[in-house]
């Protein structure tokens, strides 16, 4: 599982011109799913999300959580977190998770990140979204399963 985290002060998604989904201040968290990826990783990388300490506290200092801020995440199904571009000029997307493990993973992630009493937003599954934002920072954090702990 990846998750690329971006620090915003606002942030939407829409599809077919109509509003999926926004929030202000927060996390856009783009998620993407591999082929290996199970069920059992999902609580541990929802506690590391909201946990991660880069907000600004009084002095200045990145040292607050998304639940110091009760900030809100909006989140942004992307399987090309998983693309292999290391060969050739056209993108390898086959160790992404195939759609339907990836639509299950993806619900369960939203439905356990709910579960947080975190306010969620999301895009749809699936679909050919547009997402504007205003990141802060910018401050961006790319989070893999594979070496997080």
């Amino acid at each position: 599982m990846r998750l690329v985290v971006q620090r915003v002060d606002s942030a939407r998604v829409t599809v077919d011109g109509k509003l999926a989904g926004s929030i202000k201040t927060g996390l856009l968290v783009f998620t993407g799913f591999g082929d290996m990826d199970q069920p059992a990783v999902i609580p541990l990388m929802i506690r590391k999300l909201i946990e991660l300490r880069i907000f600004g506290d009084s002095g200045g200092k990145i040292n607050l959580s998304l639940k110091d801020v009760r900030g809100s995440i909006l989140v942004v199904s992307q399987f090309t977190l998983y693309a292999n571009c290391s060969r050739g000029r056209r993108p390898d997307f086959t160790h992404a998770a195939p759609p339907d493990l990836a639509r299950q993973l993806y619900e369960q992630f939203l439905s356990e990140l709910k579960d947080t009493g975190t306010e969620v937003q999301s895009g749809i599954f699936g679909a050919h979204m547009q997402v504007d934002a205003c990141n802060n920072g910018p401050f961006t954090i790319i989070l893999d399963s594979a070496v997080v702990t």
